[in-house]
């Protein structure tokens, strides 16, 4: 399950893409299904990881650096260079357990916005990993969650449309400078 695309785990200061930020069109669009796993997929999913550690993520998907591919890259534990991340080309949840958890989350598009969202506990997802082959990983709390909210980004969805506290969700985005018009809600898990 460890990566194969190799990439150091510091900040850089100039990472070779750009996070786009709540309010922006391109993260409301779906991504595509990507056919042909080749280097130019590699290298996406390298410069990927290098953006997500520069901004001090542990997760970043294809549509938040503007490209409309299902793309993934997860690594709930940046600090530690022998965790590998994890690179999850078209991910499908295949399962997912009735027991839902309530946790905090942020995302690199809305910076400094952090809110509480509820999603299942634990998830079976079928992908293909960076070299093509066919892969599935049983998730279960953080890894589960970094997972899901990332392949809502594939669909257009922003975790910020799952917060079920619409006050403290408005006070945040304001706090912010992000306009509440820019969240559209969805239904809980």
């Amino acid at each position: 399950m460890s990566s194969e695309v190799l990439v150091e785990k510091h900040k850089l200061k100039n990472p070779p893409l750009n996070i786009h930020t709540l309010g922006d069109r391109v993260l409301r669009q779906s991504a595509k299904r990507i056919s042909r796993v080749d280097d130019e997929i590699r290298e996406l999913a390298r410069q990927m990881l290098q953006t997500m550690y520069s901004a001090d993520g542990i997760g970043l998907a294809a549509p938040q650096v503007a490209v409309g591919k299902q793309l993934i890259v997860v690594d709930t534990d940046p600090e530690e260079p022998a965790n590998q991340p994890i690179i999850l080309l078209n991910p499908k949840i295949r399962r997912h357990s009735d027991d839902l958890a309530l946790g905090q989350e942020g995302c690199l598009s809305i910076p400094g916005v952090y809110l509480d969202v509820r999603r299942p506990a634990e998830i079976e997802v079928a992908y293909k990993d960076e070299q093509g082959r066919p892969q599935v990983i049983v998730a279960t709390d953080l890894l589960a969650r970094v997972i899901q909210h990332e392949m809502d980004h594939l669909t257009g969805v922003m975790f910020v449309d799952r917060v079920e506290n619409s006050l403290l969700l408005n006070q945040e985005l304001t706090k912010q400078g992000f306009s509440k018009q820019a969240v559209k809600p969805v239904e809980a898990a």
